[in-house]
């Protein structure tokens, strides 16, 4: 029986032998799974949707760089994203760096919700959910202090006052955390600020001699600048958060009054601060050392919550920043607050820039009692003769939240040439509605009108507003032609509206039962 056994598996070994052995070499290869190739330039590798899984599985560290390749703002970072990579290959090879063109490898831009460019992404042991925003990094330097801290220690341990001594004088600007023990959430949470801000020395100590020789008695955070303290935060359980700390100490990587330039733009951006408050003055003026020195006084007490940006009203670059605050010659010098998150802008009811006047508004506006600033153009006597209605400010919301009425809006800049483009052809969409009397096809220069009820995105944008009792708003997301614009406007419209009333001289009936929104000064936020 066993013998029978033997022969019967020598007889399938030597089938599958020959049978092996009669597969051509083509075949072999055929069967081989091919690995998508990954090509590197400058140490960085090139990623694409086809090698991207290959890139996750093949690396624990994977730091990547989203970009658009025509665009010449990227070009700088790309630079330095580059060089940290090249001064890493020898000494951390498990980090890889590798960058994507998201204007060839749209899925990818999706999956990750792209949305500002560039924009720089850790993923960690191949997991593609979920990976870490890298912001505000624009040095090589930075990248690498940066992917260090997410792969090891944040912090230095500091167990004597030399080793304190270099950490402070060894850069521009260091942090240094004093503990009364190194096992709480204060500790914690400074270590999770650590990751967040590449730009200075961390270190961390709960040494008794340390704490003693900087006067230190409490958990404290300190900011030292050029080797001098100029910080002192409290440390409490519970009591800070991550931003928080992250707010305050990187507004110490800019003056306590930034001039806005084309240098300090995008680091002004990078610190989390969301209320920025501006003055627009010339820098030549007689009078400039004087309100300069006053709103320099008032910053100091709002560190860490509103940031002094110093706007030169002579410098032509800064035309936009003008238009965008409707800021005018005869105006200046002005005080305007932007807040980032809602893009609610305050004008300072004095005159005067003195460090009184900016104080109370600081105050004010922190408190939530400051006025909105709305711009608005008059509303022209022929604003609805034409097919397309012309919309501003001060009469936005009665036409669009009205519940009779489907109402379809352009919101463009008159200087942008792809808004100039577009007017034609929705001149001949406003011509194609102009006898529906349940829809309206609108327009507003959103660089003269000040629309805080609607969502803003880059001009040109259309919104539709469907008629009925909800005041649901739809952006437009497809084709600017027209007919992508009017099989939109059909599917969207709600036909069981009520035809909308006309007056005898063909004039839009406005609702004045419509919801009252934003265009009256609000007092809070």
């Amino acid at each position: 029986m066993k013998t029978r056994a033997f022969f019967f598996l020598l007889l399938l070994f030597l089938t599958g032998f020959l049978a092996a052995d009669s597969i051509s070499p083509n075949e072999t290869k055929l069967k081989k799974t091919k690995l998508p190739k990954i090509k590197k330039e400058n140490n960085v590798l090139l990623l694409k949707k086809s090698n991207f899984d290959r890139a996750l599985k093949e690396t624990k560290y994977l730091l990547v760089e989203f970009y658009v390749s025509l665009s010449r703002s990227p070009q700088n970072l790309s630079e330095e994203f580059a060089e940290a990579a090249r001064q890493l290959k020898k000494e951390a090879p498990r980090i890889q760096f590798g960058k994507i063109d998201v204007t060839y490898q749209p899925d990818l831009k999706k999956e990750f919700n792209i949305r500002e460019l560039p924009t720089v992404k850790f993923f960690v042991d191949g997991s593609r959910e979920d990976p870490i925003d890298c912001k505000g990094v624009r040095q090589a330097s930075a990248f690498i202090t940066w992917v260090k801290r997410r792969t090891g220690p944040s912090t230095v341990l500091i167990n004597s006052t030399d080793q304190a001594e270099a950490i402070i004088h060894a850069d521009n600007l260091a942090v240094i955390g004093f503990f009364k023990e190194l096992h709480n959430d204060s500790v914690e949470v400074f270590c999770e600020t650590a990751r967040d801000v590449p730009e200075m020395a961390f270190g961390m100590t709960a040494s008794e001699d340390v704490c003693a020789h900087y006067g230190i008695q409490k958990n404290v955070l300190v900011v030292f600048k050029k080797g001098k303290p100029v910080h002192n935060e409290v440390l409490e359980d519970g009591r800070q958060n991550k931003l928080d700390l992250t707010r305050i100490i990187k507004t110490f990587t800019l003056d306590l009054v930034t001039e806005y330039n084309l240098e300090t733009s995008v680091k002004i951006f990078d610190v989390p601060v969301e209320n920025h408050i501006l003055l627009f003055t010339p820098t030549n003026s007689e009078t400039f050392n004087t309100i300069y020195e006053n709103y320099k006084s008032a910053a100091a007490e709002f560190r860490g919550k509103i940031m002094f940006v110093l706007v030169d009203t002579n410098e032509s670059r800064n035309g936009r920043v003008f238009e965008y605050f409707r800021i005018k010659d005869i105006d200046v010098p002005a005080v305007r607050i932007l807040n980032l998150t809602s893009d609610a802008k305050y004008k300072m009811p004095a005159d005067e820039v003195t460090v009184e006047n900016l104080k109370e508004f600081c105050q004010s506006y922190l408190n939530g009692k400051a006025k909105l600033h709305l711009s608005s153009e008059e509303i022209p006597e022929d604003w609805d003769k034409m097919p397309v209605k012309v919309l501003v400010g001060k009469n936005f919301n009665k036409i669009v939240f009205n519940k009779t009425m489907t109402v379809f809006v352009m919101f463009y800049a008159p200087w942008s040439y792809e808004c100039r483009k577009l007017l034609p052809i929705w001149d001949k969409l406003g011509e194609q509605y102009e006898s529906r009397e349940d829809v309206i096809i609108a327009k507003i220069d959103i660089t003269a009108n000040d629309i805080l009820s609607v969502g803003l995105d880059r001009y040109p944008f259309f919104t539709l507003f469907p008629a009925g009792p909800d005041y649901q708003e739809v952006a437009y997301a497809g084709e600017h032609t027209f007919e992508a614009f009017s099989k939109f406007l059909e599917e969207q419209s709600n036909t069981k509206a009520n035809p909308g009333e006309k007056d005898p001289s063909g004039r839009i009936k406005e609702d004045l039962n419509q919801k009252e929104t934003v265009i009256t000064e609000k007092k809070e936020l």
